[in-house]
């Protein structure tokens, strides 16, 4: 059923494609992070909370249409349903059903819930992709409440060292998760990009904490001892090392590693991702029973010769998605 062309991931009876990478006539998109969702597309079908963010980020005017967790719909005699992969808001995975066979595009997902996504649900199938990201052993996430316990522990030792503190993270997921986690521990500054996709988030009912949009080249004396947010694109800028009294930390599942290079530009770093774990990945994996994995964008080499190792039978697959945490902002 599926075929991994140089345009993306082809449904072939269906006729279309599974976040197509290039220009095509119909794209199912997983999600809103710019490798998964990109410009160009004639038409476009997504969870409806992934409406707003494709339309911020790639154009008022687009074609688009968005569907429910479960709603299905029939594309060329293929029965196509959406399901929470627990990514970010309205990440999808995208099951297709042909003549009694299933195939499941998970996209990136998540198995940790994390109060703003829907929770990642299993799906039964014959053949799953799958994403493997964190797919090495040493990748073990610690549960949301410790990540953020961790994280207000650090900003209240910042308070008490006369510190701002600033967190680095991705516009689109990571940096609400971050709101969430530090809602009244001091007043919230976001830059703007990271404002523009809360409004995203807020038009279909998503409640944020309260924030303000901060202009790092003016607003930066305001900010005392308070929380500010940036994108990546920030994180070795001019502009960030103004901020009066800063500690900044980058929070990213990368930052499992200590040896990281990521630490030495930062003053602390939290392993906070929207991706699976080696457990979660390997949970997920376990759960669909199926008969054949595909694996795609990350530890590709390592994970599909560990799964062939216990008897799932998996094959690596080249594709061009890439990984948020690691790439510089596009908005």
């Amino acid at each position: 059923m599926l075929q991994f062309r140089q345009e993306g991931i082809y449904c072939i009876p269906g006729n279309f494609f599974i976040d197509p990478w290039q220009p095509v006539d119909f794209a199912v998109v997983t999600h809103g992070h710019a490798d998964h969702a990109r410009w160009g597309m004639k038409n476009y079908l997504c969870h409806h909370f992934t409406v707003p963010i494709l339309k911020s980020r790639i154009g008022i005017d687009i074609s688009v249409q968005g569907l429910s967790y479960h709603e299905s719909i029939h594309i060329n005699g293929v029965k196509v349903s959406l399901h929470p992969a627990g990514h970010i808001i309205g990440s999808a995975q995208i099951r297709m059903e042909y003549k009694g066979k299933v195939c499941v595009v998970s996209g990136d997902y998540k198995t940790q819930n994390d109060g703003l996504s829907a929770p990642f649900e299993s799906i039964k199938c014959h053949e799953f992709v799958s994403e493997s990201t964190f797919g090495l052993p040493i990748y073990h996430w610690l549960s949301v409440e410790q990540q953020n316990q961790h994280m207000q522990n650090w900003v209240l030792q910042n308070q008490t060292n006369g510190k701002t503190s600033v967190f680095i993270g991705y516009s689109l997921g990571k940096a609400q998760r971050i709101m969430k986690a530090l809602v009244g521990i001091a007043p919230l500054h976001v830059h703007y990009s990271i404002a523009k996709l809360n409004q995203a988030y807020e038009s279909v009912g998503v409640k944020l904490p309260p924030y303000n949009i901060i202009n790092l080249q003016e607003d930066i004396k305001q900010v005392d001892t308070h929380i500010v947010i940036v994108p990546p694109a920030l994180a070795d800028s001019k502009v960030i090392h103004k901020i009066p009294h800063m500690a900044n930390a980058i929070c990213s599942g990368w930052m499992q590693v200590r040896g990281s290079r990521r630490w030495r530009s930062a003053d602390a770093g939290f392993a906070i991702s929207d991706h699976a774990d080696w457990q979660g990945l390997l949970d997920v994996i376990k759960a669909t029973e199926a008969e054949k994995v595909y694996i795609t964008h990350g530890q590709t080499a390592v994970f599909t010769k560990y799964l062939n190792e216990i008897g799932i039978l998996a094959e690596e697959v080249r594709t061009v998605f890439g990984n948020e945490e690691e790439e510089l902002e596009k908005t």
